[in-house]
């Protein structure tokens, strides 16, 4: 019992799944388990005439549920399996989402016609900081490269992942960091959180006068960083635009198109920066003569942007654009730098992708750019993270 309860929690929560069930499959839905075994013998000539493969044979028809589906490759919607009534229910309520929130015109877009991905991934990214004053004197900060690697295996929404830190692995320990990224799409919208801190480990770039202002490379641990985001947006044109073909290698996108984009945005930033542990003799060249800065503060943004899929070969090369700007409400926390507590929010996220397809495999090189700004009274702080990923697998 406790197994049927759990795959039907699954069912349930997979309603929006970004991967579309098989089109063969999805031309016949049961109707209950008295009639489903009435249709036992229809199903099979049904089966092979109209998806190509050999009759199951009647041992599949007597077979559990579970062993069933294990048997036709997850075929969630093969005539023929013998769901108990929940499960046929949650199969029900999957596939009523499927049409309502997974439907694209199928000469722009269409499945893959698989449900397992498996793939790895390299995810590399880093942070930069700026503080820009009058008369040119600017600071600027650049971040280690964090790598991330590890192998994930997803069945429909579901999936499970596991990461290396690859700094650690190949014998190159970076600043201490820890990453956190989770986002669900769907034809309509898409939705994602991340949470992130990093400490030290950064290099100074540019400090205001120092050096006559030219580039210098001075390493830097008396600064942290903690974040989380939230962002959800909706796809207008997403009938011919998916997000998926870019960005979770689920569709394949035929023809070229673009979509406008709206939703909401909620940034936490707060971030600490402490310039007193410098060398003597740039400590006489802090802008401003201020040794210490902090930036605790929410925004509420409303997003507005643009999305578009260049098909450059239709089910095999592909091409992905998206920029998303925002603007908003700033609430600064007391003990912020700045004294304000309410200010104009603005900030701006681009994205990329390449894609390749290859029959069932794929490989993929996407980016990403996140920039948050702070509008002081005196001096404006700008600081973003950057991400680079590869990405190779294959679906089953």
């Amino acid at each position: 019992m406790l197994h049927l309860i759990v795959l039907g929690i699954v069912a349930l929560w997979s309603v929006a799944l970004v991967v579309g069930p098989d089109i063969c499959a999805s031309e016949v839905v049961a109707a209950g388990d008295t009639v489903q075994r009435e249709m036992d013998v229809q199903c099979a000539d049904t089966l092979e005439r109209k998806c190509g493969h050999p009759l199951w044979g009647s041992e599949y028809y007597r077979q559990n549920w579970v062993k069933q589906l294990f048997a036709n490759g997850f075929r969630i919607n093969e005539p023929g399996i013998n769901y108990p009534k929940f499960m046929r229910f949650c199969l029900n309520v999957y596939n009523w989402g499927d049409r309502t929130f997974n439907s694209y015109d199928p000469e722009y877009v269409v499945g893959t016609g698989k449900n397992w991905k498996l793939y790895l991934n390299s995810h590399n990214w880093a942070q930069s900081y700026a503080l820009f004053f009058p008369e040119n004197l600017n600071v600027r900060m650049l971040s280690n490269v964090y790598s991330d690697l590890g192998p994930s295996i997803n069945f429909m929404a579901v999936g499970l992942s596991y990461t290396f830190n690859a700094n650690e692995l190949f014998g190159h320990p970076v600043a201490q960091r820890r990453n956190f990224d989770w986002n669900f799409t769907c034809a309509l919208f898409t939705f994602r959180y991340t949470r992130q801190s990093t400490g030290g480990g950064v290099t100074i770039m540019n400090f205001g006068k120092y050096n006559d202002g030219h580039h210098i490379s001075q390493d830097f641990n008396d600064i942290r960083q903690k974040s989380t985001t939230i962002d959800g947006y909706y796809f207008f044109n997403h009938r011919r635009y998916s997000h998926a073909a870019a960005y979770c290698y689920s569709k394949y996108q035929l023809k070229s198109a673009g979509t406008l984009i709206c939703g909401i945005n909620y940034e936490r930033q707060d971030v600490g920066i402490n310039f007193s542990s410098l060398p003597a003799d740039m400590l006489e060249y802090v802008p401003e003569g201020r040794m210490d800065y902090k930036f605790n503060y929410a925004d509420y943004n409303i997003i507005v942007g643009y999305g578009y899929n260049c098909v450059l070969t239709p089910r095999k090369w592909l091409f992905n654009i998206t920029a998303l700007p925002s603007i908003g409400y700033k609430h600064v926390f007391r003990e912020s730098s700045d004294g304000r507590k309410d200010m104009f929010a603005t900030n701006m996220k681009l994205l990329f992708s390449f894609v390749y397809n290859y029959k069932a495999l794929f490989s993929s090189l996407t980016g990403r750019f996140d920039g948050a700004f702070y509008l002081g009274e005196a001096y404006t702080f700008f600081n973003s993270n950057m991400s680079l990923s590869l990405t190779v697998g294959a679906r089953f």
